[in-house]
């Protein structure tokens, strides 16, 4: 099926699940979400795959078991891309993210050792200019309060050397187009715009190495 955007009623949905997230609403509501919620996202995900990889849909379920909040079902629907990339829709309308969000313990050494260098981390900080021009947002994950060991908090990059993690991320508020084929569009646009950050992540961190 080719992609035609969601429904606005596909964002009623999350307003509704927002407000009666119990497994009534879920239940007298799945058929909707899977023609008009999942099937959208499934197209999209297929349309983006000769470019970006083969992507996949996150199931709808939250993991409660130690979390306070004991509401059953994401008030979202999350997809990711292997070749990179993040898809997120809610009742606020669409969100795409990239990069690394979480890196484990070797990573976190290789990106820090990146940033404190003098030439690689120059080049970054002129990616996230580029990437803030284009009204891309870049942003880290449970950043520290202050500098990591071994670390000057008087570092030039410091704000980035506290960073867990690191992406670009772009919010689109619901609108007409959203329910159109303009909605691929703007997520192409946000990937490509990412992928010299991206790039920068896969050359100075990659991947987390087998032994970790």
């Amino acid at each position: 099926m080719t992609f035609r955007g969601w429904p606005v009623e596909a964002l009623e949905f999350y307003e509704g699940l927002s407000a009666d997230n119990s497994k009534t609403y879920w239940t007298r509501h799945l058929p909707f979400y899977e023609e008009q919620v999942r099937g959208p996202m499934l197209e999209l995900l297929a349309a983006l795959e000769p470019e970006f990889g083969p992507g996949k849909v996150f199931r709808p379920y939250r993991d409660v078991r130690f979390s306070k909040d004991k509401t059953p079902y994401k008030t979202h629907l999350g997809a990711w891309l292997e070749g990179g990339g993040y898809l997120q829709l809610s009742a606020d309308g669409l969100a795409a993210g990239s990069g690394y969000y979480q890196m484990d313990s070797g990573q976190l050494d290789r990106y820090r050792t990146a940033v404190a260098n003098d030439v690689s981390g120059t080049v970054l900080l002129g990616l996230i200019a580029d990437a803030e021009k284009a009204g891309i947002t870049v942003t880290g994950r449970d950043t520290l309060k202050t500098a990591p060991r071994g670390y000057p908090k008087d570092h030039p990059r410091i704000e980035l050397l506290r960073h867990k993690g690191l992406i670009t991320w772009r919010e689109w508020p619901p609108a007409a187009w959203l329910g159109t084929a303009a909605a691929k569009t703007r997520v192409v646009d946000f990937l490509r715009a990412g992928l010299p950050l991206r790039h920068w992540l896969d050359d100075q961190v990659g991947p987390p190495l087998a032994a970790e």
